[in-house]
């Protein structure tokens, strides 16, 4: 009767912990979503009629490219010869060392509408671009020149008990050296990290580099905005870089031109309308840099936006992370920013090592970390997709993920299935609610598989996770890449891998947090999703490479 009632005790005491710890984890939300929203999106027309235009001319170039394929048909002898080119085409097209979904995207195109898709893909997917990506990769490259092996650094890091030197020495071999004695910090959210952005800002005293894929008016916008006029005041070099789709609809020139007159260089990547014929415009910088004279540096998954600090609702609330990095490693961005900006400007600065702080004293407990990024230029060669897949592989005990859209190859699906299988802990975290539907439905086709290897799937129920996230056994992963095609092979990324058994704890409780806030998605649950999704998901996914 006592080993009963002890029992009882002993389940009420837990369910009272496990329900405290639901409260504490609910009052960081309920706060967020309670709190008074000062911010704003706006919207300019300016940017409106830029897309308008440029989709006109897209429209134009389908058009004459249908109006072409027609006139091809009603030449019997022209159109058969079309059809005998187009099976060395497609030879090639399959035979072609890219990702697989690529060429499953273009071979239904070809598929559904032979001659017109077998002309844009002559025209957009065969590599025209290639001249512009070998020019782009000259810039890469250019860095290179200025980051040197630190043999230092992974002597120490091998006797520190890591295991990952493979992991270590593939990245180094692809230019991204190894930085020790690094202190880092989490923010669990972007305001959290806005806020010690804003901090740092204040204090610079010689130079501020920033880069975000999205750039919007508001009153983060403005808060940024007084403390880099002021900075300019002061002599402070500012080199601000940023995207132009992902900022054209909410900046307007004039906003620009305030920094220009203020003596801030800006640079926009790749205007959209630049290189139309080549449908080059859907290759983007999606990187998030902010470097503070060489000694502090930024990166996550947050946009200069106010959304992404809760200042305004959109999709409820809005959940992303990022970390800041004080020691050597932050050279890691520098070399990355310097690198979009010489690509961006065509004009490389001349020695990256001026903008490198000499950190004279050594901290015993700082943490190892490599900075990586890739883009088109690299391509076929693909840094952060194949660092995923080792990191994927090597894990042992736990794989916890965050990604706001889930649109999975077969090689990183393939890994993620056999870490589960392997007896790995894989859970990944999805938005519960979306800020795109069509490929919301692409996320939700890709449980399939997973749910049926073990792996744990969770909606952010409170609203959208934009947080880009790894972490496994010590290793983190902190980044601007999503798991979808356009991310690991169509835009420039970049993040930062960290060996820090701290920051990675820290990482994890706010995962475990975060998992105890959202909906976990079961298979049998997934089996039961409304007729409408079960029949349209399918179909939307066959494009997912293309999305």
């Amino acid at each position: 009767m006592i080993s009963v009632c002890n029992s009882i005790s002993r389940d009420q005491q837990d369910t009272g912990r496990d329900n405290r710890k639901e409260n504490i984890v609910m009052k960081k939300s309920e706060k967020i979503r309670k709190r008074k929203k000062v911010g704003f999106i706006k919207t300019y027309l300016s940017g409106a009629i830029r897309a308008a235009v440029i989709a006109l001319l897209l429209i134009v170039q389908f058009a004459l490219v249908f109006m072409l394929a027609l006139y091809i048909s009603a030449g019997v002898f022209i159109y058969y010869a079309i059809l005998a080119v187009s099976i060395f085409v497609l030879v090639g097209l399959v035979n072609k060392r890219t990702n697989s979904s690529f060429k499953i995207g273009w071979l239904i195109l070809i598929a559904i509408i032979p001659l017109s898709g077998l002309i844009m893909y002559l025209m957009w997917g065969a590599n025209r671009s290639n001249r512009i990506k070998r020019r782009n990769y000259e810039h890469i490259a250019y860095g290179y020149r200025f980051i040197d092996k630190d043999e230092e650094a992974r002597n120490h890091f091998i006797a520190s008990g890591e295991s990952r030197e493979n992991l270590v020495d593939y990245l180094e071999n692809k230019h991204f050296n190894l930085y020790e004695n690094n202190s880092f910090n989490y923010f669990a959210f972007g305001q959290d990290a806005f806020h010690a952005i804003e901090n740092d800002l204040k204090r610079a005293e010689r130079f501020i580099f920033i880069e975000f894929f999205i750039v919007a008016d508001g009153v983060l916008w403005q808060r940024i905005k007084d403390i880099l006029l002021e900075k300019a005041k002061q002599g402070v070099e500012i080199k601000f870089l940023y995207d132009d789709y992902g900022s054209m609809f909410r900046t307007s020139k004039l906003l620009w031109k305030e920094l220009n007159d203020a003596g801030i260089e800006t640079a926009e990547f790749n205007p959209i309308g630049k290189y139309l014929d080549k449908l080059y415009l859907n290759y983007r910088t999606h990187q998030k840099i902010v470097v503070i004279d060489g000694k502090i540096a930024y990166t996550g998954g947050f946009n200069l936006a106010d959304e992404y600090t809760n200042e305004v609702e959109r999709f409820g609330v809005w959940k992303d992370n990022g970390v800041r990095i004080e020691g050597p490693g932050v050279y890691g961005l520098t070399t990355t920013f310097l690198q979009m900006w010489g690509m961006t400007t065509e004009k490389d600065v001349e020695d990256y090592r001026v903008y490198r702080h000499n950190f004279d004293t050594k901290s015993e407990e700082g943490g190892f970390c490599q900075i990586i990024s890739d883009g088109p230029a690299n391509n076929p060669d693909n840094p952060i997709a194949d660092s995923l897949l080792r990191l994927i592989f090597a894990a042992k005990k736990y794989l916890y993920i965050t990604t706001p859209y889930l649109l999975l190859d077969n090689n990183i699906e393939d890994a993620l299935i056999i870490a589960a299988e392997s007896g790995v802990d894989v859970r990944i975290i999805t938005p519960g609610i979306p800020d795109k539907k069509m490929i919301y439905h692409m996320t939700r086709y890709n449980y399939r598989n997973l749910l049926q290897s073990g792996i744990k799937v969770y909606e952010y129920t409170p609203g959208f996770i934009h947080a880009k996230t790894f972490i496994s056994d010590g290793c983190g992963l902190i980044g601007s890449m999503n798991l979808d095609f356009r991310s690991l092979y169509l835009h420039y990324e970049c993040g930062a891998y960290i060996w820090d058994k701290n920051l990675v704890n820290t990482v994890k409780n706010d995962l475990l947090a975060t998992i105890e806030e959202s909906h976990e998605v079961t298979y049998g649950e997934w089996k039961k999703r409304p007729l409408f999704d079960r029949i349209i998901e399918p179909f939307c996914n066959l494009f997912s490479s293309l999305a």
